[in-house]
């Protein structure tokens, strides 16, 4: 099992200003890029959104779904992208005293050829890509006007937009 945590200068609403908006997506996973939505719900559980996966000249298409959203601590997600099969990520949230975030990344292959061949290799492997993720994930937070400090820890901008606000 990968885990790995990543200290973020801004409380966790602007963590989850990032998280809730799906259209950010390939702005702080690695791999993924072109995200879009199946419909407006993301990031309610259940919901959806595909994109292109680039591994050197080759290209495949993935999509991510949502299984835990419980604001403002846990954002749980299944990657999947055949013929790999899929992977849970999870997100743990956590305040670090005023304005930091503890963000707690655990990622492991889940189903397909990923869940059968898992092993410290892919371990390794995958410490790695968080490093990158969590870094890419702090830059984009940080790098965000104070003012979304306030947001978050809700609904993204593509609920809001399904709910009419």
């Amino acid at each position: 099992m990968a885990v790995r945590h990543q200290l973020i200068a801004r409380p966790p609403a602007a963590v989850w200003t990032v998280l809730e908006d799906c259209t950010r997506y390939g702005d702080w996973v690695v791999g993924p890029s072109d995200s879009d939505p199946l419909d407006d719900t993301w990031p309610d559980v259940g919901s959806t959104i595909t994109y292109k996966l680039r591994l050197g000249a080759l290209q495949m298409t993935g999509h991510t779904v949502v299984r835990r959203h419980e604001p403002p601590r846990w954002l749980e997600l299944e990657a999947h992208c055949d013929p790999l099969g899929s992977a849970r990520i999870a997100l743990d949230i956590r305040p670090w005293g005023r304005d930091e975030t503890l963000v707690v990344l655990d990622e492991h292959p889940l189903r397909g050829f990923g869940g059968m061949a898992h092993n410290f290799v892919l371990d390794a492997l995958l410490q790695v890509r968080h490093r990158n993720m969590l870094k890419r994930l702090a830059k984009v937070v940080e790098g965000m006007p104070p003012e979304a400090d306030a947001g978050g820890g809700g609904r993204g901008p593509t609920s809001e937009r399904a709910a009419g606000r």
